[in-house]
């Protein structure tokens, strides 16, 4: 069963689970906040966060830039240029700023398949299908491997950081919801990332998080310095 559904490209991967702070100050997503608004208190305000494959986060701008309207910065063919695998957010909260603008947090709710896009609009839009939550074969014992190399790997990184680590923080013990956790305060690569929420079932993905926690904390000592993450906390997004 498919669904219409804005579409908020973005530089990064939301996770489901994870909060999504956003700034947002481009025409076209000024125009997406503006219908979010206008729904009914009782409706759901959902949108579609969809990783860039290739292109900008923001539209170019100044003399001599296109207007692309909603597909601005991102090439001709959406299909190369966003990936087709993303989160439904949910705008828990939404607010028209002083001077222009909006602020969002959002939070992740379920991964979709991108079936097709509208750009006819000021803001894309796309067909979506929502993919099934899947625990997969050995989820449960993978749980608590994972856990322990995510705990070593924090160790690892608050080292290099050259802080002090904070009393553990308790991980939640469902095996998808782990692993969402993981794959968003693990430091690495978009497309490492957008491997992970494209894995097919939790068991799969805490498969791949073990390989990766387990490589990245064998060499994190010999990195200078990382940046911090949070567990739970999209870096705030200016569109």
């Amino acid at each position: 069963m498919t669904a219409r559904l804005p579409l908020f490209p973005l530089g990064s991967v939301l996770f489901p689970g994870l909060v999504l702070p956003l700034h947002i100050f481009e025409e076209r997503y000024r125009a997406l906040a503006r219908d979010l608004l206008a729904l009914s208190e009782d409706a759901p305000r959902h949108f579609g966060v969809v990783a860039i494959r290739d292109g900008y986060e923001v539209a170019p701008s100044g003399p001599g830039a296109p207007d692309g309207g909603a597909t601005a910065g991102f090439g001709p063919d959406l299909g190369k240029a966003l990936y087709q695998v993303g989160c439904i957010a949910d705008a828990a909260s939404l607010r028209e700023k002083e001077g222009g603008g909006y602020e969002m947090v959002a939070t992740g709710t379920a991964r979709f398949r991108l079936r097709s896009v509208d750009a006819t609009g000021p803001y894309l839009v796309g067909e979506i299908e929502e993919l099934p939550e899947l625990p997969g074969e050995g989820a449960g014992p993978l749980t608590a491997e994972v856990e322990r190399a995510f705990r070593t790997y924090q160790k690892q990184l608050a080292g290099a950081q050259e802080r002090t680590l904070s009393t553990a923080q308790e991980l939640p013990g469902q095996p998808s919801v782990l692993s969402y956790l993981v794959a968003a305060a693990t430091v690495a690569e978009v497309p490492v990332k957008q491997e992970l929420l494209e894995a097919p079932d939790a068991a799969t993905r805490l498969a791949e998080e073990l390989k990766l926690l387990r490589r990245e904390t064998a060499v994190i000592g010999r990195l200078p310095s990382l940046p911090a993450v949070e567990l739970t906390r999209q870096p705030t997004n200016r569109n």
